[in-house]
């Protein structure tokens, strides 16, 4: 099993900056690709960003492109989101997800979820 835990979401305003946090457990973790997801509300859950484990590339849903970006400490078991410049529709629910296969779209093929971080926007 991989455990995921996220933290650091709030109640910013816009323009504002948050860095998420996701802790996983596992040594393997290296090897894992993570990715952040998010649901807005009234919305699906939509994909965010990802980061592979064995090259560190990296994939950003279009909106963020340019304000978030994600990073991993291996030598931690930790995946992070920094969001800058954030908008109210940036609003909902950040979940770390975590799978172990190695395809190259980062998009999907996730299998294990966290808790869920709620951010808040305020314009």
């Amino acid at each position: 099993q991989v455990q995921l835990v996220e933290s650091g979401g709030g109640l910013v305003q816009a323009g504002d900056s948050l860095r998420l946090s996701c802790a996983a457990s596992g040594r393997a973790f290296s090897r894992y690709t993570m990715g952040w997801f998010r649901q807005l509300p009234g919305k699906e859950r939509e994909f965010v960003a990802a980061i592979s484990g064995s090259e560190s590339s990296t994939d950003y849903k279009d909106s963020v492109k340019g304000r978030f970006t994600i990073s991993r400490d291996n030598a931690k078991n930790t995946v992070y989101l920094q969001m800058n410049s954030l908008k109210p529709e940036d609003t909902g629910v950040y979940t770390c997800a975590a799978r172990l296969t190695a395809w190259s779209n980062l998009k999907y093929g996730y299998a294990y979820w966290g808790q869920g971080t709620q951010v808040t926007v305020s314009s």
